[in-house]
């Protein structure tokens, strides 16, 4: 099984590797032969040495002997509290070799390594996706099993993902803890931050492949792909109307509910849309955003200045299609309607 040298070392005949005492060696055989002799008597889980086997009892005890001399939190394993420590101190030893991004976390580094690999190990065994991490994967399969452990204590909602209820709670508690440095714009999601960013540098990582319109977020890519596909994804289940995106669907739902989730401050009137609210409060602020190029002319909406274009231009895009008679305004069309219809009723 081992070779005893000269110059008392022992090896290991698997894989050559050199040990100072047989009693090491001894352990290391462990990780061939696969031998675990020590058993949890509490959840009969098994251990190949016995420090590792002492090191779990304490999940079961709840012993943390290690504590930490800044922040006086207490962990289980002097190794947590090694690698605890390096948040205090910014220490981070391990380097990437290929992008130099550092690490405080070994294993942190091992994760990232697999990016520049692409190496993918775990996969889901009900649709074949592959995963760079364990814990992806067990985050995925809550899509197959519809589990939701973590529960919001404020109105019970539930989530698959703590990280999403950690987000969520931040609407109850108000918090925002991420904070653009350009514009002291506040955000409840680091993510959301990151986003907002783009705005200040202008950045669009993401580009149609048929026009080639960049833009900032993946999500605006995928809804405007769909104005080439033609695709409409989303399907109302009152009216069968189809969207192309869930956004709008959702917008709509509410015309079939009636809900008016967005109120005036100043006047108490409700809207079915956040975009609705935003004009209405610009009768109370007299705010003017759009200018006519040509007059001058100011107006509170961007629709309202197109109706105006009108004017100059002379575009008249409204057909009656009783006598082909065009007009500029909608309105004008309707009301002119209306004769064609008196019409009707006298030769009746």
């Amino acid at each position: 099984m081992s070779i005893h040298t000269a110059d008392t070392t022992f090896k290991c005949e698997v894989c050559d590797k050199m040990f100072n005492h047989s009693g090491h060696l001894k352990h290391h055989m462990r990780i061939h032969t696969g031998e675990k002799p020590y058993k949890c008597e509490m959840c009969d889980k098994l251990f190949s040495q016995i420090g590792n086997l002492n090191k779990h009892m304490r999940i079961h005890t709840g012993e943390k002997p290690y504590g930490c001399e800044i922040c006086s939190k207490m962990f289980n394993q002097s190794g947590d509290l090694k690698q605890h420590l390096r948040i205090h101190t910014g220490e981070r030893p391990y380097k990437c070799d290929v992008c130099e991004k550092k690490f405080n976390q070994s294993g942190a580094l091992k994760l990232h390594m697999r990016i520049h690999t692409g190496e993918k190990l775990f996969k889901c065994e009900m649709c074949d996706k592959m995963f760079q991490q364990n814990g992806h994967l067990k985050q995925h399969m809550r899509i197959h099993t519809g589990e939701k452990p973590f529960k919001c204590k404020v109105c019970d909602t539930m989530f698959n993902r703590s990280g999403d209820l950690k987000q969520h709670t931040r609407i109850h508690t108000g918090e925002k803890p991420f904070k653009c440095e350009v514009c002291d714009k506040m955000f409840n999601q680091s993510g959301a931050l990151n986003l907002h960013m783009r705005i200040h540098t202008r950045e669009k990582l993401f580009k149609c492949e048929v026009c080639y319109k960049m833009f900032r977020r993946n999500g605006h890519l995928m809804d405007h792909v769909r104005i080439h596909t033609g695709r409409k994804p989303f399907k109302c289940q009152v009216c069968d109307k189809m969207f192309k995106r869930s956004g709008d669907l959702k917008q709509h739902i509410r015309i079939h509910t009636g809900e008016k989730p967005f109120k005036c401050e100043v006047c108490d009137k409700l809207f079915n849309q956040n975009g609705s609210l935003k004009l209405h409060m610009r009768i109370h602020t007299g705010e003017k955003l759009f200018n006519c190029e040509v007059c001058d002319k100011l107006f509170q909406q961007n629709g309202h200045l197109k109706e105006h274009m009108r004017i100059h231009t002379g575009e008249k895009p409204f057909k009656c299609e009783v006598c082909n008679k065009m007009f500029c305004w909608s309105g004008d069309l309707k009301k002119h309607i209306k004769i064609h219809s008196v019409e009707q009723a006298v030769k009746v």
